[in-house]
């Protein structure tokens, strides 16, 4: 019997950011590109209303204002559908955009999307991480396996 190998992507600061268009949770079509010119910070997350993806939100909520005010756009990606995502801003008040990606090809394209570990079991899923995309449309930051609590801090400092 022989072993599978999947090749997992990890993008790294330089590498040309994947292009995306996505439906978000009123189901229009948001792309990378409508942020052309701009930082954007494009950030993974498993499922929309479970404790570390709202942590996770509600602290890019919060710091809405500081990205911003340093012309950084947020954009939160998961395989949720549109309908489970509008609750979730709803819920939450969100004010960015969340993107809904249910075939993973983005989540994938980002090394967002693969084998992780959970529980100390090996499984596929969503690798929580988080991309700041360059106004020229390259990767500034890479992030990957980052806890939610605490995360978005991070992110400010080394923004700083």
């Amino acid at each position: 019997m022989t072993e599978k190998s999947t090749e997992q992507i990890r993008l790294s600061e330089g590498d040309t950011a994947p292009a995306f268009s996505l439906s978000d949770d009123n189901g229009t079509t948001v792309s990378l590109s409508d942020f052309a010119g701009q930082r954007v910070l494009v950030y993974f997350y498993p499922r929309a209303n479970t404790p570390g993806c709202t942590t996770e939100a509600c602290d890019f909520r919060d710091a809405f204002e500081q990205l911003n005010g340093s012309d950084v756009a947020i954009v939160g990606i998961s395989p949720d559908k549109p309908e489970a995502l509008a609750k979730f801003r709803a819920d939450h008040d969100l004010n960015f955009p969340l993107l809904s990606d249910p075939e993973k090809e983005t989540l994938t394209a980002y090394g967002a999307f693969g084998e992780k570990k959970n529980y100390g079991k090996v499984v596929q899923g969503v690798i929580r991480s988080t991309f700041l995309v360059e106004p020229d449309g390259t990767i500034g930051l890479a992030k990957y396996n980052v806890k939610a609590t605490g995360h978005v801090a991070r992110i400010l400092k080394e923004l700083d």
